[in-house]
């Protein structure tokens, strides 16, 4: 996906999870971002990984936000999972 602008709606902490790439683990947050329109515009629940889990942002931020969707299959059931690779808070 293009970097394009959203809206903070939800802002979780950032929590340390176990790495196979990572002795000390890798960073991670999860947030809610809407696209710009109104209230009824799409949401996302999106990871935000390493050091973009570490940007600071609060609910009502836009940021400037490349995602990537990814879906996979898991025991006949389909998972899709959608990670930030940039991340851009044009709030501060």
């Amino acid at each position: 996906m293009k970097a394009t602008f959203l809206k903070v709606v939800k802002c979780g902490d950032a929590f340390t999870v176990k790495s196979e790439k990572s002795e000390n683990g890798l960073r991670k947050r999860n947030i809610v971002l809407q696209e710009l329109g109104g209230k009824y515009e799409d949401q996302f629940v999106v990871a935000t990984l390493g050091e973009l889990a570490d940007v600071p942002m609060k609910e009502g931020d836009i940021v400037l936000a490349a995602l990537r969707f990814h879906a996979r299959e898991y025991n006949g059931q389909q998972y899709q999972d959608i990670t930030a690779t940039e991340l851009i808070n044009t709030s501060n």
